[in-house]
Parts: C-alpha cells; structure tokens; sequence
C-alpha cells in the first residue's frame, strides 16, 4: 500500500508556527577554502536545493500492538518548503496534527499478529541558506498575537524564576532587541559547553539545567536554553526541531549529515524575533559542537580561529543542507499509552512493554536517509 500525502497547513497555529519565518532575505555563502580558519562567509542569495527524505522502521521484535508516530516536516517558509510526503507498509496509518502547534506526523499501528511490521515514509523539500541583512531593517511587523503565542512558557521552557533572572543579567546594558538577542547567544555560547555523552539531541529541561548548574547538553537542551531565555525577557522564540540532510559547505565535518544514513543527524535550531528584521535564524549549539568536536583539542574560546567564522555566521543564519520537522513542545502523540513529549523530532514506538529508545536507532530498527534531486 502507497499513499501520497497533500502538504497542506490547516489551522491557525500551523500558520503561525509556519509563516513569516524569512523574509526574502540574502543567505550566507559557505565558502570552503584551505582551512576552516581561511574560510569566509558572505551573503549571497541562496539558491533552493531539493531532497528526498526517507525514514524505514521494520519492527524486528514485536510484542502485541504496535505503534509508531513518524514525524513529518511541516514547516513552510521563504527558507523552506515543505512538499509531499509518501508512505508504505504493512499497517494501519493516519495522518495526525500536534493541537497546539500543528506539527505533522504519520502514525501507524500494527495488529499483535502481524510477523513484520514495517514502513516507509518519503518526504520532498526544498531548502535553502539564510542569512539576515543587519543593514536592512525593513520588515513589517509581525502579529501581536503570533509574538505573544511565542513568549509563552512551556513544560521545559519555563520563563520565571531562575530563568527569568539569568536572562536579566545576561542583558544588562542592553537597549535593542538586536543587543539582548547577541548578549544572551554570546552568553550559551560561553557558558554551555557540547557533551557528546548525553543521549539524542538531549532533553531541553532548562530549568534543571540552570537549578542544578550543569550547562551541559547538545542541541535541544542548549538551544533551548537560549529560546527560554529569550522568551523570559520578553524576546519572541522558538526552537526549529529537524535533521541534517547534506554534507555542510562550511567544510565543517561536525555540521553536516551523511546522506546515505542519517542516524544521529538529529539537530534543533532556534529563532528570535526582531523588531525590524523579523523572524532571524540562530544556533549557538552548534558553536559549541564546533568548539568541542571539530578539532582534537577541545576549544574553549570562540575567537579561536576555527570557530570564530561559524560563531559569527550564525547569530542571523544558518546553512540549507538541514530540514525542518516542526516547532512543537509538549507534544501529545494520538492514542499513546506513555507521556507527552517535549519535542517531536525523532520516530516514535510503543509495543506492548511500553515505548521504544527512539535515541537508538540499531535497536529500534530504523534508518533515515536523504537523496538530493538535481534539476
């Protein structure tokens, strides 16, 4: 069985976490030269590249009925566009919607007798580089109630308290939204640091984070740290949750995914919304992995010359060899027996003795690859 699948954005909030994201801004050129302390970037207007996302789970062990939820990618933006999506498989399937903040995803049950269960997701996108022009300060102003949905706190993003008092002091002395936006990323990026160790993409618990002062994590909780933050001082944000597709053009190993298996190539992103730049695209948690990762040593400043091009770059853009899922939290997965979510950015399962490691693919039987299609 093979179904194709309209990408189609239904509610409101799906508008919402999917319009105004860009706005026809220049995107960043990664050239490669010598080395990566050589290299240089410089705006230029990105060009749409598009790829093939394939997500293959066979269930290897089943006990009784199986579920699974597979993201879909469901952001629509002038950096993304999120095309059709197919499937296969041996199971009973549904499209199903995130209430709160319209993440897509596909999810399927299998009956206790079914020997091999199986299936197939394909997705189609285009992609592209992004970059803000901080000489152009000319973009209209976003919905109020768009900006207020942003501010909100979630179960992981709380916006008080301790939060609420590192980001003002984070910020002191800042009197844009463009300086809190750049004091706050400068302030994960110097007190955070990557640990290869933590499962996934991490948790994004940041007020455990921040209680227990451990400021360790990768994606999901660090960039997540710099959300929360944002939001507790008043700053629209929001994490973009989504999968490296592509070799980087930074020439950067640490920032790129192999196409042919993109197990682990898991990375959350995050945007800030500015007054006169609109929604601007930051990641200081890839700025650690590159401290951290890239070179045997591990860097600890970020004017090194490795990491200084990359911590530059990405306070306003970021690279089009990535896909976006969604920009959900506190996800509910449709008739799951286990908790919600805080994110949905990896395939999902439940069988009869509770719910899969999604963080172990081998185990989990599955494999996601990305095939580019040329013109």
């Amino acid at each position: 069985m093979t179904t194709v699948l309209a990408s189609t954005r239904r509610n409101f909030l799906r508008n919402m976490a999917a319009a105004g994201t860009a706005s026809a801004l220049p995107a960043i050129n990664f050239a490669q030269t010598a080395t990566p302390a050589e290299r240089k970037f410089s705006p230029q207007p990105g060009q749409w590249r598009t790829f093939e996302v394939t997500t293959r789970i066979d269930v290897a062990k089943p006990q009784g009925v199986t579920r699974l939820w597979l993201p879909i990618p469901s952001v629509n933006s002038d950096w993304q566009q999120s095309l059709e999506s197919s499937f296969s498989g041996n199971g009973k399937t549904a499209m199903a919607d995130d209430d709160n903040y319209g993440a897509r995803m596909l999810y399927v049950e299998f009956s206790a007798e079914e020997a091999k269960p199986y299936v197939e997701l394909t997705s189609r996108i285009k992609t592209r580089n992004r970059a803000v022009d901080w000489t152009q300060k000319n973009q209209p102003a976003e919905d109020a109630a768009t900006l207020k949905y942003w501010t909100a706190p979630t179960d992981l993003l709380p916006t008080d308290g301790l939060v609420r008092k590192t980001a003002q002091e984070a910020i002191k002395g800042a009197k844009t939204d463009v300086e809190k936006a750049q004091m706050l990323y400068d302030w994960v990026v110097v007190n955070t640091f990557r640990e290869p160790k933590v499962q996934g993409c991490g948790e994004g618990d940041i007020k455990t984070m921040l209680e227990t002062g451990n400021l360790s994590g990768k994606c999901a909780d660090l960039n997540a740290l710099f959300v929360g933050l944002c939001r507790a001082v008043g700053l629209p944000a929001r994490d973009v949750y989504g999968l490296r597709i592509a070799p980087s053009a930074f020439g950067y190993k640490e920032l790129g995914g192999n196409s042919a298996s993109l197990k682990g190539a898991q990375h959350c992103r995050a945007e800030v919304y500015l007054k006169g730049y609109g929604w601007v695209a930051m990641d200081p948690a890839d700025v650690t992995k590159v401290m951290r990762q890239e070179t045997p040593e591990w860097i600890k400043t970020a004017k090194h010359a490795v990491v200084a091009p990359v911590n530059k770059a990405l306070f306003g853009g970021w690279e089009g060899n990535w896909m976006a899922y969604n920009m959900a939290h506190d996800v509910r997965l449709p008739n799951a027996q286990g908790s919600k979510l805080g994110f949905l950015m990896y395939p999902v399962g439940e069988n009869a003795s509770g719910r899969l490691n999604s963080y172990a693919p081998d185990d989990f039987k599955y494999q996601i690859t990305a095939k580019e299609i040329l013109a």
